[in-house]
């Protein structure tokens, strides 16, 4: 069970945050923010990476049903293309927590400093210790896959459906059949600047 809350901030209303894609070659990126109850125990609740895609869809509706207060924030490729994915990780997750209809008496992050004017801790490996990040990861993971799943109909021969747009080999394979598509790739990662100058 997932009791860093429990163990440090007892009795106080917690925030948890993190982001999904920040990694990826391709797509969006999503961060997301969740505040359960005090003293809220779920079980099942994990680091999303640990989670298979089932569990993952039943928990992200769990979640929105038992949190006090969510949010989901995208930051699109172009935002990621005319900035870096480290500052718009932050952003999303700062306008996460500003969209909150509850204020929290303290934000947990998985690593990242963030511009708030709550207190905050960012733990290391945030979503292996915080059950509000953990669930905030997985609101961000499923909203993420489901978005790039919409992508793959799109652009089937891309199959975005199963890297969601990391750059696996099979995924580099493809690029390097078919090219980058413009508006969807982002520019500056090295793999695709290289490809870019290429093509």
């Amino acid at each position: 069970m997932l009791n860093y809350e429990q163990e440090n901030f007892k009795n106080k209303l917690i925030a948890g945050c993190d982001e999904v894609g920040r990694g990826c070659v391709a797509g969006p990126l999503v961060a997301a923010c969740v505040i359960f109850p005090i003293d809220y125990k779920n079980d099942f609740i994990n680091d999303s990476k640990k989670l298979t895609s089932k569990k993952r869809n039943e928990l992200f509706e769990q979640i929105k049903k038992d949190a006090l207060d969510y949010c989901i924030i995208e930051r699109s490729v172009e935002e990621i293309n005319n900035s870096n994915p480290k500052k718009e990780s932050q952003i999303a997750m700062e306008l996460c927590i500003k969209s909150l209809k509850v204020t929290p008496e303290h934000v947990l992050t998985d690593f990242e400093k963030i511009s708030i004017n709550i207190d905050q801790t960012n733990l290391i490996k945030g979503d292996e210790k915080s059950i509000n990040i953990a669930a905030a990861s997985i609101l961000a993971k499923v909203y993420r896959d489901n978005l790039m799943i919409k992508i793959d109909k799109k652009y089937p021969l891309y199959d975005f459906k199963s890297h969601k747009g990391y750059l696996t080999k099979k995924h580099k394979e493809v690029l390097e059949k078919y090219g980058v598509i413009t508006g969807l790739y982002r520019i500056k990662y090295k793999p695709i600047a290289k490809m870019n100058k290429s093509q």
